[in-house]
Parts: structure tokens; C-alpha cells; sequence
């Protein structure tokens, strides 16, 4: 008879995970707040569109997501646009989606510390100018994690909690506040969605490319793929139901903020228009509520997004795929990239001090971070294309819709987003992908081997 404690003790990953758990865990990933940081600039570009982009990229974001759910379950110890490319597609092009990738890791220390210290400058202490703000939020986000503090689970669990309570604050005190204002007038009506004295489709669809960041995150469900009971089914579910969580959520919040305050332009701060919103349903305990969960929330991402930057960086310097004296050093002792972190927080400040100077610091940042996120998403629609309607295993059977039109529908929409993107995001990001294709060209003999494996697994 086979011992069962003891192999019931040996080391192995057991399939523990149900689709309820990848769930939450996307909805962690994308936060019941998303859209809120972006609610006025998104106004602003859209001509009080916002709920309508929101619409509009959930087609795109809800492709893609079938997309990286059917990739995730045929690559299920993968999770990553950069395996999915890699395997799917060409190695060279998987390490270009990597290399992509890398640009959003070291952003998102950046889009936090500008948020964050745009509100505190606007909003609470207007005396202290903004260059102080980034340089103490940039400088306590490295000091934490060079002597090791880190985010825990359960720490994102309790702030997710009080977002949530937050955010049903907020739906009920703004149900109440238009109904009683205006009856059932209040509550329904087609001018968040259509406006006819403002409507723009051109610039709809250009804004629409600022506002998929509501969505960014959802793709981190596939890194579970792994753990996860029945993965062919429930990883593509899971991606797609945290897709249409973060557009339901996002389009409820965006439209009562646009009934609510329907002067779009009356904003006194596009960056923290929300707080305003907040304020005039619930006073200042609700603004001050709204503000605090932004502020924590952004910080608590900034603090693991360093962290997950330097821990990229090394692993690229420990296999040499970046200079290994400097990226691939840890501290005498420790485990800690003393360099990386630095390097990173410097970036994270610098590159908030110089968007701020160039005016819309938070649009341009959300931009960037779009570019190499919309990058990706283009490199799973066509490998999901690829392996299911070129690179056919045998006994499998076809389906035009599912197999062909749909990834390549994603693939389309992404592209337009991405080309949507504004003149800054595409000139920096375009530097860096062109970085890439020189590097990994230099390091591979110009394409005639395969590139090094980018370790993502710790980061």
C-alpha cells in the first residue's frame, strides 16, 4: 500500500486553485478604484465620454482576455505575454514582448509617484512643491525596500476590503444625492454614454487608448495558470470575468461621477477630479476617504512595483542578460538588489520631475505604460491566431470564429489603441523597443540563435 503522508509531503505544485480564487485574485490585480485616478483626464479627452471609452476598450480588453485564457491553458506552467509570444510565435519576438514588458515594470514605481504626489501637492498641502513630493514618495518607496519591507497578501486583502466599502459608499451616497435632486430623471440618462453637443468619435477612439489603463492587470491571473484546477477552462474564464468585473465596476463609478458632476470642464484638478465628485455627495469625510484609499493604494503598488522591477533587473544581470557587475550584485548578506532598487527609484523620480515640467504628468505616464502593455496584448491575439489557426496540432479541429477572427480582431483593436497613443508615449516607447530589437539582434548573432529566457518568476 502506497504511504500517503508520505507523498502527500513531498514538494510538488498541486492544482489547489478554483476559478472563484483566480477571480479575486484579478480583481486584486485591477482594484474596484481603477478608474478613478483616471476619471477627469479621460473626461477631458473624450468631451465627457469617459463611460462610453469604457465600453468601447472592454471589446478589445474582452478578446485579448480569450486570448491569454486559451494560450494560459495551452501553456499552463507559462502566464506571461513573453512565454506566450516566445513559444507561440519566435523566440526573438517573445524576448521583444519581454523587453516590452520590462518598460511597465519600471513605470510603475513612475505613474505612482506622480499620482501620489499630485494629489498631496493639489490637494492637501499646496505649500510643499510638487519636485519635494516625488522626491520624498520615490525616496521612502526605495529606503523600504532596501532594508526589506514588503506589501503582504493579507495587507492587499484588507485594503481591497475597505476600497470595496469605500467605493458601495459612494454608489449609495450618489444613488441618493441624484435621486433626490432629481427623481428617476437623476438616475437614468443617455448623456454620459452620448452627448450630441460634444460627441467626437475621433476623439473618442483616441482617448479610448488613455483608458485601457482601467483594465491593466487582468493578464496576471494566467501566472496562476499553474496552481489552478482545470486550467484549460477556468483560466480563460477567470480572465475574462475579471474583464468584465473591471467594466461593469469602472463604467458604474464613471457614470455616476459624469450625473453627478455632468461640467466636466468646471474641474478644479483634472488628475483628482473624483475626490471633487466624492466631495459634493458625501462632504469632506468622503473626499478625504476617496483620497486616503488612492494615496495607500498607489503607494502599496509603487512599493512592490520597485520591488518587482529590481528583482527583473537582476535576474537579467544574473544570466547575463544585462551587465552583470552592476544589475546582478546583491547586497553582502542579503537578497536585496541594492543597485536595482536604487536605479529605480532615481528613474521613478526623475521621470516625475520631467513629466510634471512637460504638463499632463499622469496622462504621458499612463500613456507610457500603455504602450508596452498594448505592445503585448498584439503579440498574444497573433500568437493565439498562430497556434490555432497555422500552427495546427493534429486531431484538432479548426473553428474560423474562435481560432482566426477573433484573435486577429484583437489583434487590430490593440494595434489602433497603441497607435493612438500620443506623440510622447510613442517617441519614448518606440526608443526603447527600437533598444530592444538592437540588443537582442547583438546578443543573438543578429537572429541566428535563440535569445536568453527572461526570468519573470520572481518579480
Amino acid at each position: 500500500m502506497e504511504n500517503t503522508s508520505a507523498s502527500s509531503s513531498a514538494p510538488r505544485l498541486r492544482r489547489t486553485l478554483t476559478l472563484w480564487d483566480l477571480i479575486f485574485y484579478g480583481i486584486v490585480l485591477i482594484q474596484p478604484i481603477a478608474p478613478v485616478p483616471l476619471y477627469g483626464i479621460a473626461q477631458k479627452l473624450s468631451d465627457g465620454h469617459f463611460v462610453t471609452i469604457i465600453l468601447i476598450v472592454l471589446v478589445g480588453m474582452l478578446i485579448t482576455a480569450v486570448s491569454y485564457g486559451r494560450m494560459g491553458a495551452l501553456y499552463p506552467t507559462a502566464g506571461s505575454a513573453y512565454t506566450y509570444v516566445g513559444k507561440g510565435l519566435n523566440p526573438h519576438l517573445g524576448f521583444l514582448a519581454g523587453w516590452a514588458m520590462i518598460l511597465d515594470y519600471l513605470l510603475q514605481p513612475l505613474i505612482n509617484t506622480v499620482w501620489i504626489s499630485t494629489a498631496l501637492h493639489e490637494r492637501y498641502v499646496h505649500q510643499v512643491p510638487f519636485v519635494v513630493w516625488a522626491l520624498l514618495i520615490a525616496g521612502i518607496m526605495t529606503v523600504l525596500n532596501l532594508i526589506g519591507v514588503k506589501a503582504s497578501a493579507n495587507a492587499n486583502k484588507v485594503l481591497l476590503g475597505i476600497m470595496s466599502i469605500v467605493v458601495v459608499a459612494f454608489v449609495v451616497l450618489a444613488l441618493k444625492y441624484l435621486y433626490g435632486g432629481q427623481g428617476w430623471a437623476g438616475l437614468f440618462s443617455l448623456q454620459p454614454l452620448y452627448d450630441p453637443n460634444t460627441f467626437d468619435l475621433h476623439k473618442i477612439l483616441k482617448a479610448s487608448s488613455f483608458a485601457a489603463l482601467t483594465y491593466i492587470g487582468f493578464d496576471g491571473v494566467t501566472t496562476l495558470a499553474e496552481d489552478v484546477e482545470n486550467p484549460k477552462r477556468n483560466v480563460l474564464l477567470a480572465v475574462v470575468l475579471t474583464c468584465i468585473f473591471a467594466g461593469v465596476c469602472s463604467g458604474i463609478e464613471a457614470y455616476l461621477g459624469a450625473r453627478i458632476w455632468p461640467d466636466w470642464h468646471s474641474f478644479p484638478n483634472f488628475e483628482t477630479a473624483f475626490m471633487d465628485i466624492c466631495s459634493r455627495v458625501g462632504g469632506k469625510l468622503l473626499f478625504n476617504a476617496m483620497g486616503a484609499i488612492l494615496i495607500v493604494a498607489a503607494f502599496g503598488s509603487g512599493l512592490t512595483g520597485t520591488l518587482g522591477a529590481a528583482r527583473l533587473l537582476f535576474g537579467m544581470g544574473r544570466d547575463n542578460v544585462l551587465p552583470k557587475k552592476f544589475f546582478g550584485k546583491l547586497k553582502p548578506g542579503t537578497s536585496t538588489p541594492t543597485n536595482n532598487i536604487l536605479l529605480i527609484g532615481g528613474l521613478a523620480f526623475v521621470g516625475a520631475v520631467l513629466l510634471y515640467h512637460i504638463g499632463n504628468a499622469y496622462e504621458h505616464a499612463a500613456e507610457l505604460l500603455n504602450f508596452g502593455a498594448f505592445l503585448a496584448f498584439m503579440g498574444v491575439n497573433l500568437a493565439c491566431f498562430w497556434q490555432f489557426s497555422v500552427r495546427v496540432r493534429a486531431g484538432y479541429r479548426r473553428r474560423l470564429i474562435a481560432d482566426a477572427v477573433l484573435p486577429l480582431i484583437g489583434f487590430v483593436v490593440c494595434s489602433y489603441f497603441w497607435w493612438n497613443l500620443n506623440a510622447l508615449a510613442k517617441t519614448v516607447g518606440g526608443i526603447w523597443f527600437a533598444v530592444g530589437i538592437l540588443y537582442v539582434g547583438y546578443k543573438t548573432n543578429w537572429f541566428r540563435s535563440a535569445p536568453v529566457m527572461i526570468d519573470f518568476s520572481d518579480s
